[in-house]
């Protein structure tokens, strides 16, 4: 059961309070007062939803009541109770009172009760929104906590990680100076494309986090699609050989503003993906072509069928799904990777499944 709201009734003459305790007292806590100071110490001991007071009032009248009541407790609900000649205390009660309504003697039960049920509608109203208001306030700052949490985990990653990385690339480069066997060679080799492997996901991680917080820069300039597409199936010989692909690029050479340099890397990976999950002896279709004044870039392959539950998990950086990959090879990081790029370029990457055709696509 939910707990009773409190009104506050204040008026200097008893039978008048008492009227409004047993008007009040089966939906409410009713407190009573039957002067403006007698009613703020009540105030100041309990949490009240509503003020109800009275305007002629000896020593304190009602506007001067709520004005200081409101020092007390800004949140509350407040309304006067006035004649009908008293226009100026009502016009000053809403001025500087900040009064909600004002209700004529001699009232109208019926009025002053739907009166007061709308006011605590009201109040209920405006402490929810406060309420969202502080919860949106600290997941604020949550997540700037999160942010500085990811700057400083980059921070972290670029000193910790790279450091080392760089000490084993070069005593393994002073190591192949040196007189060695065959077999060390080859232990050498397997060293050194493991720390390879290793800067590379390094060096993904920090851009993702780059690309997340808004740091990553960002630089655009005129160029044509075809200065991004021209090489870049030379980067994938050997993974196309391995599995008797065939890469066919259709580029309509058309001329963007943009940074080359991010969309040949978000190309590359979308590229890297299509090939390691098609289909062997299949191809890979890499087409740019023009949509709305802008330049769409599609990739489509043929793998297994994938549901789109699986495709959803695609965008999430660090998930593997083994249905799918039936391997561990990666982290599971290229295609989020590429969604984070794609945010800073005011664009996002659509990936899509029909019966085992699979299409990346983007617009810049």
């Amino acid at each position: 059961m939910s707990k009773k709201h409190k009104i506050l009734c204040i008026d200097d003459e008893q039978d008048i309070v008492d009227a409004l305790f047993r008007l009040f007292r089966k939906d409410y806590d009713v407190l009573t007062a039957t002067s403006g100071s007698d009613g703020l110490h009540l105030l100041n001991d309990n949490k009240v939803s509503l003020i109800i007071s009275d305007q002629k009032m000896p020593g304190m009248n009602g506007v001067e009541t709520l004005k200081k009541s409101i020092e007390i407790d800004p949140n509350c609900m407040r309304i006067l109770l006035t004649g009908y000649t008293d226009i100026e205390s009502v016009i000053e009660s809403i001025n500087s009172g900040e009064v909600y309504r004002y209700i004529t003697k001699p009232w109208d039960p019926i009025d002053l009760v739907n009166t007061v049920n709308k006011s605590i509608e009201k109040y209920e109203i405006r402490s929810e929104l406060q309420q969202k208001n502080l919860e949106l306030s600290k997941a604020n700052k949550e997540l700037k906590i999160l942010d500085q949490s990811k700057t400083q985990f980059m921070y972290l990653i670029n000193h910790e990680l790279k450091t080392p990385l760089t000490v084993i690339t070069s005593y393994t480069d002073l190591l192949k100076e040196t007189k060695i066997d065959e077999e060390q060679n080859k232990f050498i080799n397997r060293i050194q494309k493991s720390n390879d492997k290793l800067q590379n996901i390094v060096n993904d991680v920090l851009d993702l986090i780059k690309a997340e917080t808004g740091i990553l820069e960002v630089n655009k300039m005129t160029i044509s699609t075809n200065d991004i597409t021209s090489n870049i199936s030379k980067l994938f010989e050997t993974h196309l050989d391995k599995k008797s692909l065939k890469l066919d690029i259709k580029d309509s050479n058309l001329s963007i503003n943009s940074d080359k340099k991010i969309i040949h890397s978000v190309l590359t990976k979308i590229l890297d993906n299509a090939i390691k999950f098609s289909h062997n002896q299949s191809k890979v279709i890499l087409e740019v072509k023009e949509n709305e004044n802008s330049a769409e870039f599609v990739v489509i392959n043929k793998g297994d069928e994938v549901q789109p539950e699986v495709i959803e998990n695609i965008f999430k950086p660090f998930t593997l799904d083994e249905n799918m990959l039936n391997h561990t090879t990666g982290i599971g990081l290229g295609l989020s990777l590429s969604q984070a790029y794609l945010k800073c370029l005011s664009s996002t990457l659509q990936i899509t499944c029909d019966k085992g055709e699979f299409k990346a696509s983007f617009i810049i």
